[in-house]
């Protein structure tokens, strides 16, 4: 509803009806809807209400149980968290002994070709697939990614099939893979709540990759490669991390801490900035230490006993 107003002469019932146009205006966008319905917090399992900047959060204890949940099934670009699906095959091929840590991987042209973030691989050269390793869950390099899925199953397409049977057999059901690295592809989605999943999966099958994901440097042809990452610094436990990115998905982040006995684990999806995810994470996580008794509960804020200002109307003229 619009409302225009004309001039009018300065009569005192001119006035009143420029008056009650403009109450009409005020009551009309209050009742309009949606215009005045701000996104607020998203709230908890116990009613508890947590400001979060990300589009999509999980936060699950040890056992699975959901703590914190908003829009947990909703599918959303991966963007590098695929790369945990790459690193549950290679430890699965570690731990068959189908590759050795330190055996050499001849980098292809396609994988020294594969877009940025990348370690700088060049075709022919010879790599140990630790290193490569090291360069997918540290530095989310994209053309590590390529080269451990092409020496695993021959090619890349090989590979990514590998990666959909087990999607199958972990039961993701709103997961599809597409590559390996988790550049932009339509068809590559996946949910809070899947990805959730595969972390716990991965931790719990290899717990070797805990050392992996919680590393924060390696050095490759003599370039030191650091992950400048806050919540490594806080004292809430965090030991497995796996950051995302592309402009399609925002900022992603798998983060998995372990406190008291206790494992929390969070999935955050499309946060706007990278700060922004690990205050997320922080957040969550701190929830988490409550409702598992390991820290006190932040003391309420009394609310405020101050009068809001009635609504100043232009006086009569």
């Amino acid at each position: 509803m619009v409302y225009a107003f004309l001039p009018g002469k300065r009569s005192g019932h001119s006035a009143i009806s420029r008056r009650s146009a403009l109450i009409a205006v005020v009551c009309s966008l209050l009742a309009w809807p949606g215009l005045l319905a701000w996104p607020g917090p998203a709230r908890a399992q116990n009613g508890q209400l947590v400001a979060l900047n990300a589009e999509a959060v999980l936060l699950v204890d040890s056992d699975g149980k959901t703590l914190f949940a908003k829009n947990a099934e909703d599918e959303h670009a991966p963007a590098s968290l695929v790369k945990l699906m790459t690193l549950y095959l290679a430890y699965e091929d570690l731990e068959a002994a189908r590759v050795t840590p330190e055996e050499p991987v001849t980098i292809s042209a396609k994988a020294a070709r594969t877009p940025r973030y990348r370690m700088g691989l060049r075709a022919g050269a010879a790599v140990p697939f630790r290193l490569l390793l090291e360069g997918v869950a540290i530095a989310s390099a994209n053309d590590a990614a390529t080269a451990v899925a092409e020496h695993l199953s021959g090619d890349e397409e090989s590979f990514v099939a590998r990666m959909n049977a087990q999607v199958t057999k972990l039961g993701l059901a709103a997961t599809r893979f597409t590559n390996p690295h988790g550049l932009p592809d339509p068809n590559q989605r996946s949910t809070a709540r899947d990805l959730a999943t595969l972390t716990a999966k991965l931790l719990e099958d290899f717990p070797s990759v805990r050392t992996l994901l919680g590393s924060r440097t390696f050095v490759y042809r003599g370039k030191v490669y650091n992950r400048r990452i806050p919540l490594f610094r806080d004292p809430g436990g965090v030991q497995a991390l796996k950051t995302g990115f592309t402009n399609e998905a925002g900022y992603n982040l798998a983060v998995a801490a372990w406190r008291g006995g206790h494992r929390f684990l969070a999935i955050l999806l499309g946060a706007s900035s990278r700060s922004l995810s690990f205050l997320d994470a922080q957040k969550l996580l701190q929830y988490g230490f409550v409702q598992a008794g390991l820290d006190p509960p932040a003391p309420e804020r009394r609310p405020s006993t101050r009068r809001s200002r009635p609504l100043a109307l232009p006086p009569p003229s």
